[in-house]
């Protein structure tokens, strides 16, 4: 620790020191998602609501809060969910009282990504909101003047790294603002750095691992450590896994990939993994839709084959997706942090086994010299390329108690090099390098339970390294670019204009949804690196107030992407490759990708606009993108089976996805006033006589209602499941 750092016990405690070093007038910056400290913010927040006297800024992004339901029936449905996965977790306690509007008028929270559409109808968040892109975080932070730090850290104690914390989950930011904030100090502004341990966060090595010193206040009280914050598995619609499937028809075999979360990224990642273990399986759909005929893309970008090279993971975010990749044998290419080693690699000039070649290769690149010196023995025992025990002495190479002289052409050295100091296999190689993570239980008991050679393949670390090109402390521009070859940056969006515009974060009426985050840079990086591309993906329609809209759309009063960086779209009815094209093939390779039923007026539109030739019509082959397409699709190949609606577990139990679905219907149903007048009439004669529902109506806390609120209500729920076994009307049906 620094000179006047001290590790205390008391929360409360923290929160005095804080005080002391910084005065009243604080502006805290927090980790984005996970990496919040409970503990000390909830205790620096409560001490703001207790003193008027102290201004609280709060800076952050991703506050998370466990889901309470809005609804008398959201709220029974989701009470002892959020028990079960988050009855041990502190609320954080600002995020809270943000969503109820009660935030006190000495405190301000302004936050630059929402989880999506948490904020849509709060006034003040959407007021207070800052947009920035995830890599300019830091510098509007120092713009705002932050001078206390927060941060979860994992203890080096346990770990076998005495001294040393992890910022694990979250060095996205601080790998960067750390010196930032020592520099404000040194020019005389008061800082405070704060690190909160728990023991429950994976601790990371690499980058994410620091000095302990790094900080001035170290809350350390193991007794009150609470367990992670945790991202339920989301269902995978089959119009979702039908998106995966298509983008992982993307997916070059010894390339990289960035991928995001949610039930699209998910969707992703089991096609994925289906291609490289079922290939069988896999090329059936890939052979019955037509893709290599229909979407020549992906003969050029993408491929059919098993992922035999391995991928390389390159994301802001390592959602859990990426340790199914690892675990299925997919996240295995292996980057090294030195730029013309991996050039190398990349030509295949050298391969991963040590050789005399090998020593070849990297003389004839000048990597290395002849004789050896001890600076060429010392950096080919960093990688491997020798065993530990070589050494440089007198300058003679010495192991295994011989000794010979470093000259490469020597026929001698050359076989003493080759029976006793090569080494096994390169080492340092890095298969995953994420920024920050979030993700369900299991996602962290698995980095807990992960053996050490394995954890040190994942490299969390700075957000300002893995989002965009630029040159930083821990890679410059050439190795990063040797390092992403075949990139594949998949994200997805909301809306897409046929312009070639992408919707993300916002709303024509200025409202923010969530942010941009690194979506723009792996937009834009993709357009930067050789061989790279943009896939942004997107379901083809959505559903509000009971009526279905196209998120293709002719135009938007906003986007997050701008035309001009447009790449690949990918719906659930196939892919658009737009780069390079004519704005008339931009505008009909949306259209072909967009759903049936808004294909011929997004059609006129674009004619009316003169965009397409009016004499174009649409072929009758784009003609059958519906609902019902999809799953026949996926039944004719003979793979309905395998695209489950939860490939990677659930936290759900059956009753809870069986009352999921009925609460569903009943909030689709009810979305119109109309709708919500002929339901409440249907659900008033709706009786379980026969006691069919009364485990669920238990589960519901309904079974014995009392009051006609509760009646209500268990009428509603009966009714609710009463839908789902009711076949849908056809319009076949004989009288």
């Amino acid at each position: 620790m620094s000179e006047s750092s001290q590790r205390l016990q008391d929360v409360n405690a923290c929160v005095d020191e804080v005080i002391r070093r910084v005065g009243q007038e604080i502006t805290l910056g927090l980790p984005l998602g996970l990496g919040k400290p409970i503990r000390f913010v909830n205790a620096l927040y409560e001490r703001a609501k207790q003193d008027p006297e102290i201004q609280l800024h709060i800076f952050t992004a991703l506050s998370l809060l466990a889901p309470r339901g809005s609804s008398s029936l959201e709220q029974r449905f989701m009470g002892p969910f959020a028990e079960r996965l988050y009855g041990s977790i502190p609320d954080l306690a600002f995020a809270r009282d943000v969503s109820r509007n009660r935030l006190p008028a000495n405190v301000t929270v302004s936050e630059f990504y929402f989880k999506a559409g948490a904020q849509l109808n709060n006034q003040g968040q959407q007021r207070n909101y800052v947009c920035t892109n995830y890599t300019h975080a830091i510098r509007d932070l120092m713009a705002l003047g932050v001078n206390v730090l927060g941060q979860l850290v994992s203890p080096g104690d346990s770990h076998g790294a005495p001294g040393k914390v992890s910022l694990s989950c979250n060095p996205d930011l601080t790998l960067d603002l750390l010196p930032l904030m020592r520099e404000m100090e040194a020019g005389g502004t008061p800082v405070a750095l704060v690190a909160e341990l728990n023991a429950n966060l994976p601790f990371m090595g690499r980058h994410a691992a620091i000095d302990e010193s790094n900080f001035d206040v170290v809350l350390d009280q193991p007794s009150t450590d609470y367990p992670l914050f945790s991202a339920p598995q989301m269902a995978i619609s089959p119009e979702d896994h039908m998106i995966g499937f298509y983008a992982s028809c993307l997916l070059k075999d010894g390339g990289t990939l960035q991928v995001g979360i949610g039930s699209l990224g998910a969707a992703f990642v089991y096609s994925a993994i289906l291609r490289h273990k079922h290939n069988d399986d896999w090329r059936a759909l890939f052979d019955h839709l037509r893709v290599g005929d229909e979407f020549p893309v992906v003969n050029e970008y993408g491929g059919t084959g098993r992922f035999d090279e391995g991928i390389y993971g390159c994301s802001e975010m390592m959602v859990d997706g990426f340790l199914y990749l690892m675990e299925a044998g997919i996240l295995s290419r292996q980057v090294f942090d030195h730029a013309g080693l991996q050039e190398l690699i990349n030509r295949g000039d050298i391969d991963m086994t040590p050789s005399l070649a090998m020593l070849d290769s990297l003389r004839e690149a000048e990597l290395i010299d002849s004789p050896l010196r001890a600076r060429d023995v010392n950096w080919l025992v960093r990688w491997g390329i020798f065993a530990p025990e070589v050494e440089f002495k007198g300058g003679r190479l010495l192991a295994s108690g011989q000794s010979v002289d470093g000259d490469l052409d020597n026929p001698e050295t050359r076989g003493v090099i080759e029976s006793l100091m090569l080494g096994d296999s390169l080492k340092g190689g890095i298969s995953m390098h994420g920024a920050f993570y979030v993700g369900p239980e299991s996602f962290y008991q698995s980095l807990r339970d992960m053996p050490g050679h394995q954890r040190d393949r994942i490299c969390m670390t700075s957000v300002n390294y893995i989002n965009h090109l630029y040159d930083h402390p821990f890679g410059r521009q050439r190795l990063k670019a040797a390092q992403r070859r075949h990139g594949r940056f998949v994200n997805s969006a909301m809306m897409y204009t046929l312009s070639g515009a992408a919707v993300s974060d916002g709303l024509d009426d200025g409202r923010v949804v969530s942010g941009v985050g690194g979506q723009y840079n792996f937009v834009a990086m993709a357009h930067e690196l050789p061989g790279a591309r943009s896939i942004l993906t997107m379901r083809a329609t959505r559903t509000s107030k009971g009526k279905t809209f196209s998120n293709i759309v002719f135009n938007y009063a906003h986007c997050t992407i701008p035309r001009h960086l447009r790449d690949i779209v990918v719906t659930e009815y196939g892919i658009a490759d737009l780069r390079g094209q004519s704005d008339e093939e931009v505008y009909l390779r949306l259209i072909r990708i967009a759903d049936s039923r808004f294909q011929q007026e997004l059609l006129k539109q674009a004619q009316q606009a003169g965009k397409v030739d009016p004499s174009f019509n649409l072929p009758a082959s784009w003609c059958n993108n519906t609902p019902q397409a999809i799953r026949a699709a996926l039944a004719a190949a003979g793979n309905g089976d395998r695209f489950a609606a939860f490939p990677f577990g659930r936290d759900f139990t059956d009753e809870e996805l069986t009352l999921g679905k009925a609460l569903k219907g009943l909030k689709a149903a009810t979305a119109t006033r109309r709708g919500k007048l002929s339901t409440l009439w249907q659900a008033a004669r709706a009786n379980d006589e026969e006691g069919r529902y009364q485990p669920l109506l238990e589960r519901m806390g309904l079974r014995n209602p009392r009051g006609l609120r509760e009646k209500l209500d268990q009428r509603l729920v009966i009714h609710g499941l009463q839908q789902l076994e009711t076949p849908p009307d056809t319009g076949n049906s004989e009288t």
